[in-house]
């Protein structure tokens, strides 16, 4: 009677681990091995708000690109008699919205905030040219590379027709 039990049991320890267990071992080996949903999403693409550093990063640009147009003869003269706090941080609340940040801008569209300087000032593309001149050098300043330099001006320059009221 032992060895029939020894017989019986023997194959009955194999096929449980090979039959049994097996299958389940390697079941969960291949689900670890098989990426969640989540991973399989792409990652989200930070925005350019956040690439080029946030909030911190708008108020540093902002305030020397103001730096750099106010000591501009050609161009200073557009920004007489502003009141450059309230400019400065509407301008922020812009960039930082078309930059993918959070949406706080409440100004005038480009084309009526600059109708006045277009028809009583005569703000032209060689003004524009200059402002795009200081806005490359404050990325520059900040350190930022030329791939996103590029990405800015790109977005700075798609607005030109709009600026002067074309």
């Amino acid at each position: 009677m032992e060895q029939q039990l020894t017989a019986f049991i023997y194959p009955f320890i194999l096929f449980v681990v090979l039959g049994v267990l097996a299958p389940l071992l390697l079941a969960n080996v291949a689900d670890k091995a098989r990426p969640d949903e989540d991973e399989l999403k792409a990652p989200a693409e930070k925005s350019l708000y956040d690439q080029l550093g946030g909030a911190a990063a708008i108020d540093a640009a902002v305030n020397i690109f103001y730096r750099r147009v106010l000591s501009d003869a050609y161009i200073k003269v557009f920004f007489e008699g502003t009141d450059m706090t309230r400019q400065a941080a509407k301008q922020k609340a812009f960039l930082t919205m078309v930059f993918g940040g959070p949406n706080n801008y409440t100004g005038m569209d480009m084309r009526e905030g600059h109708k006045h300087l277009v028809e009583k000032m005569g703000l032209n593309d060689s003004h524009f040219e200059h402002v795009l001149a200081h806005l490359r050098s404050t990325l520059a300043e900040l350190g930022v590379g030329e791939a996103k330099v590029a990405e800015i001006i790109a977005i700075a320059d798609s607005v030109r027709d709009d600026v002067l009221n074309r």
